[in-house]
């Protein structure tokens, strides 16, 4: 791997670490069976998977020299056993700088507040279907931003589907595939009725809720019926400020939700809120509808109560939310585990209204847009 053009002035070693000395930057410490686990002749040549036994050599492996090469540009470790390991120097940089980071997302996200309306990213569903580069500015703005909307896309059954594998495999829940959004008979779910929806995400009974949903709306003529977005992470950032006691407790304490019907019965807990790597706020699971029996203590459930009341404000403060009718052809793209969502009530009477939902996995987006960077120069 290449591409950073960094270079190596010097190597030290001890019993248990390599220090590398850097012509433009601080040394960085590497172990040594860290290097000998990672030595690239361990990996498959064709599948690039780790192929490595880590127990053929001691858990302490000793090293007999370490010699810089090809002017900087790598390094050549030679083991007691004889076996020499060669690194490119752009290979132990990006590791160094990337470290605890390997896994985090691609783009780190922008909050915002009920005006976020104003500038709501719009995208062109011709151009996603047709231009890798289109496709990748849109997945980008949904993982920045948390919401944006596709334009253009043909209502009609089976559109929304093609748009959304553009990205990769759908996730399949208990409501299927994809799930039709419109007031029916016998409802097993909120979002099935006229009714009004409050903000929420959705599959927090799920032990994994879908990362990222797309509502395409294909008939919307019925008076009422407005979609309701809220950011969840700016609302989150605004309770850590305002009562970071009531942040702290919906961070750490789980609290179990529920869907069931004739065929279902699925439950898990978690908290509230969930923050990345650098203690920042990221995730946000709240459905009202499916938050099952509160099983805490009585003792805690007086603070809890506290805490999750003042989220519960944030939700229905006009500051942090706007609202927007959608169109026929209009797909909302939004993550799931951050932007809220609900709507204003509908009257059934008075026209149709009727969108299909979908799910895509927050992991399948964020190799996609790996793929693409790489692909474009962007990574």
């Amino acid at each position: 791997m290449g591409g950073l053009c960094v270079s190596i002035s010097a190597l030290n070693h001890d019993a248990l670490f390599l220090t590398v000395d850097w012509a433009d930057a601080p040394p960085s410490r590497h172990a040594l069976i860290w290097l000998r686990d990672h030595d690239p002749m361990g990996f498959h040549p064709e599948t690039g998977e780790r192929v490595f036994d880590l127990l053929s050599v001691p858990e302490e492996p000793h090293l007999v020299d370490s010699s810089v090469v090809e002017d900087g540009q790598a390094v050549t470790l030679t083991w007691e056993d004889g076996h020499v390991t060669r690194f490119d120097s752009d290979f132990l940089r990006k590791q160094f700088l990337e470290k605890g980071r390997r896994a985090a997302a691609p783009i780190v996200p922008e909050s915002w507040d009920g005006r976020f309306g104003e500038r709501l990213p719009r995208h062109d569903h011709d151009a996603i279907m047709q231009d890798d580069r289109a496709l990748l500015a849109w997945l980008e703005d949904i993982t920045c931003l948390g919401l944006t909307v596709v334009e253009n896309t043909p209502p009609v059954v089976g559109s929304l589907e093609t748009l959304c594998r553009r990205i990769a495999h759908l996730r399949e829940t208990n409501f299927g595939t994809v799930f039709e959004v419109f007031s029916k008979p016998n409802p097993t779910n909120q979002a099935y009725t006229a009714d009004a929806l409050p903000l929420h995400t959705d599959q927090s009974n799920q032990e994994t809720p879908p990362g990222f949903q797309f509502l395409h709306t294909l008939r919307n003529e019925a008076e009422g019926g407005v979609s309701i977005f809220a950011d969840g992470i700016r609302m989150a950032e605004d309770l850590r400020d305002r009562n970071p006691d009531a942040y702290r407790l919906l961070r750490d304490v789980k609290i179990p939700s529920r869907y069931f019907d004739d065929d279902w019965d699925i439950r898990f807990s978690r908290p509230v809120l969930a923050e990345d790597a650098r203690g920042e706020p990221v995730e946000v699971n709240w459905n009202r509808h499916l938050t099952d029996v509160f099983d805490m203590d009585p003792e805690e459930s007086i603070a809890y109560y506290r805490a999750y009341r003042a989220f519960l404000a944030l939700t229905y403060d006009p500051h942090y939310r706007f609202e927007l009718k959608s169109r026929p052809g209009d797909v909302f793209a939004f993550n799931n585990r951050r932007t809220l969502h609900g709507r204003t009530k509908f009257d059934p009477n008075t026209g149709a209204r009727h969108l299909r939902g979908c799910y895509v996995d927050w992991t399948d987006m964020m190799g996609r847009i790996r793929v693409l960077q790489n692909r474009h120069g962007k990574a």
